[in-house]
């Protein structure tokens, strides 16, 4: 990508970014609610297995890392049309430190991994296998994350940096789509860098990454029943926000465990289970109905870790947005 006469006074920091998600968190609550649970489903698909996956994406993350460092950035085709992704210098010890998981837990990932194809290990290097390419094709969720950056550049407050010809790309959900295609490899390893520490911050705190789904969903399914309720307020903080989304509790209309298993794919077993827990430590309730609902009692744990989470997603948008002003 030819890059000439870049003005660096007219790019995006992310004390910027964040103050500005932050001021318009009334506007983009529903939508980024709904990336993250697109996200969360997109994890969960291929393997049946939160854990698996992140294991083998860090691995992955790894290699883009090494191809920004050597200035190589690859289009979303020349990147799929890898029959193997070769990472060197594999070791059990740094996914641990990565993940922040048990030694036995990612040694077992990976041998299953290994007996289903996808990773093929010849001493200390890892072969990533083409299927695993198939399986993590992300034109889906590269489509939802598209349209929130464009809904979020509607928010800003910083037209004025923007040339008109291209913040009126900046609006246009299929030409940001186009622009991450064309530097896939480098916008796949920001966006690895912001969701791989989020997800596992959310495991840490529900100490369950299949709970935290489970949550994720009954949150989501509150949050668009809230959208649809005359009360609703554009101009409400980020802490009022989540309070009237957290305390409608058994007055808002909840998910059977059907429901959620039929949104997710996690058995419908394993769901009952899990949000037998989730009551157990206050973070969902029941309604008259027995559907699962908010609870409300945890805001204030919430809110707090809810910050840093912003932060890494102010670093992401602020990235994607800079790229798309040099583009």
């Amino acid at each position: 990508m030819a890059l000439t006469q870049i003005d660096f006074s007219k790019t995006l920091t992310d004390d910027q970014i964040y103050n500005c998600l932050i001021k318009n968190y009334g506007h983009l609550g529903k939508e980024w609610t709904l990336h993250q649970w697109n996200w969360m489903n997109y994890v969960y698909a291929p393997f049946k297995d939160h854990t698996k996956y992140f294991v083998l994406i860090s691995l992955i993350e790894k290699t883009l890392k090494f191809y920004d460092q050597v200035n190589i950035d690859y289009t979303f085709d020349e990147y799929y049309s890898k029959q193997q992704l070769h990472i060197e210098k594999f070791s059990i010890t740094e996914i641990c430190e990565k993940l922040s998981l048990p030694k036995e837990t990612v040694r077992r990932k990976v041998l299953e991994l290994e007996a289903i194809g996808i990773l093929k290990r010849k001493k200390k290097q890892i072969v990533i296998d083409r299927s695993a390419f198939t399986m993590l094709n992300p034109n889906q969720q590269l489509k939802v994350t598209a349209r929130y950056i464009s809904l979020f550049a509607k928010q800003l407050p910083y037209k004025d940096i923007f040339a008109k010809s291209v913040y009126s790309r900046i609006l246009d959900v299929d030409i940001i789509e186009n622009i991450i295609k064309k530097n896939f490899s480098v916008c796949l390893m920001w966006f690895y860098k912001m969701q791989i520490p989020i997800m596992l911050s959310y495991n840490k705190f529900f100490s369950d990454m299949i709970a935290f789904h489970i949550w994720g969903t009954v949150f989501m399914n509150q949050v668009f029943n809230h959208s649809k309720s005359d009360i609703i307020s554009f101009n409400v903080s980020r802490l009022d926000y989540n309070k009237q989304i957290l305390s409608e509790g058994k007055n808002s209309s909840g998910l059977s465990a059907m429901s959620i298993s039929d949104m997710t794919n996690i058995p419908r077993a394993t769901v009952i289970r899990k949000c037998k827990t989730l009551i157990e430590f206050k973070y969902l309730n029941t309604n008259k109905k027995k559907q699962f609902v908010m609870s409300g009692l945890k805001n204030d744990e919430i809110n707090p870790h809810q910050a840093e989470v912003f932060k890494l997603k102010a670093k992401f948008l602020r990235k994607m947005l800079n790229l798309i002003i040099i583009s």
